[in-house]
């Protein structure tokens, strides 16, 4: 099969660090295998790109007709092209007549100087450097590309984030019509409980398409904790922190987002810290736009937090606003670009959240979280669920 035009050439990033070729080893979670192939398969399999942009995808033989299918690099290999069995019968090591494999296949390529992400599997480095190639880690390069999503991208988390917001609606809609009882919200006859809304938030996931892990309902003092996920009964007059991250099943893209609401009666200084955040988010939204860094946005969320006596991160606290503002999304939950205290610059195409948070052990914590793509003339807001504390 001819080889498809490569859309995701980094041929100066191998200049760069002078290597003749890109080497990457995983399965479908590594989000850039599936970013730099299409391609979801559940064991390894292994991906390379020459300094003279060709594209190689190395499968096991029960994947190749499914990679020649369904993959985005036409150019489709097996390891029996390279007389693995043979290999292994000499090495009587799997591992070691894999990579015997690859150096055959860098050997016929001209390769010997290998560019490899930093998280790539130590024993195969040190064995293709007993090959006698030399092994280069470097950061990503097609991470770096991820950061900036098209519309197609955008289309995939947009469609995540309205699933994100239909479990939202039925998890903050049992905590609405729950009864009180003894300071315990009741859902019917039973004793509604972080583990019972958890369920029907991915209940509701998996009713659109999406699923998701530690999923966050955090009810009182120990939603001070920012990602403690929550257990036990929701009680009546305490903050209570949901935080979905859903992923589509079918794209693999994911959303983000947090909302912070209490039944019955919220506490003065509940309240302060609620009309904090929110301001304080609405402070970030007020210099988000291209050319504006994103340390600036950072600086404005704890300005506002700041003005408000609260304790920020910015001064090293332990309590008050105590994470970055925001981060990137796309195929991991957290991506680049990081929205705290690095200088990075707001482009075009960039899908970031915006989540600050208050959290104070004799209070419990707040948070609000939406996600939004950045436009030409500044933003758009991805997250149309209103903002409601006491419910």
């Amino acid at each position: 099969m001819e080889q498809n035009k490569n859309t995701i050439e980094i041929s100066s990033s191998l200049s760069d660090n002078n290597c003749d070729a890109y080497l990457m080893i995983g399965n479908s979670n590594n989000a850039d295998m599936y970013y730099t192939t299409h391609f979801i398969a559940g064991d390894p399999f292994a991906y390379i790109q020459t300094k003279q942009g060709e594209e190689i995808l190395i499968v096991s033989t029960m994947e190749l007709n499914r990679a020649k299918m369904e993959a985005r690099v036409s150019n489709v290999h097996t390891m029996q092209q390279y007389g693995f069995m043979e290999k292994l019968k000499a090495r009587k090591d799997g591992e070691l007549a894999y990579c015997d494999c690859l150096a055959e296949l860098f050997q016929q390529k001209g390769v010997r100087h290998i560019m490899v992400p930093h998280d790539f599997p130590l024993f195969t480095a040190q064995t293709l450097k007993e090959e006698g190639f030399a092994v280069i880690p470097t950061k990503s390069p097609f991470r770096e590309m991820r950061k900036k999503k098209d519309h197609e991208e955008i289309e995939k988390i947009r469609a995540s984030q309205q699933a994100c917001e239909k479990a939202m609606e039925a998890a903050i809609g049992l905590i609405t019509d729950a009864k009180v009882e003894n300071d315990v919200l009741y859902s019917g006859e039973e004793a509604l409980t972080s583990e019972a809304i958890r369920a029907a938030i991915e209940h509701t996931l998996l009713d659109h398409g999406c699923e998701a892990e530690s999923t966050i309902v955090a009810c009182g003092l120990k939603s001070s904790n920012p990602h403690w996920e929550g257990e036990g009964e929701i009680t009546v007059d305490q903050p209570i922190v949901i935080d979905i991250f859903p992923h589509s099943k079918r794209s693999r893209y994911f959303a983000d987002m947090t909302r912070t609401v209490l039944k019955g009666e919220a506490s003065e200084e509940l309240k302060k810290m609620y009309e904090a955040v929110h301001a304080a988010q609405e402070a970030a939204f007020a210099v988000l736009k291209p050319g504006a860094l994103y340390s600036e946005v950072h600086n404005a969320v704890c300005d506002e937090f700041e003005k408000r006596g609260y304790d920020t991160i910015r001064n090293e606290s332990n309590v008050g606003f105590i994470h970055s503002t925001g981060h990137g999304v796309g195929l991991d939950i957290h991506e680049q670009p990081s929205v705290a205290m690095q200088d990075g610059e707001v482009e075009v195409g960039h899908v970031v959240t915006i989540e600050p948070g208050l959290y104070y052990p004799e209070h419990g914590g707040i948070r609000l979280e939406d996600m939004v793509v950045i436009t030409e003339d500044g933003f758009e807001n991805l997250t149309k669920m209103e903002k409601e504390f006491v419910v």
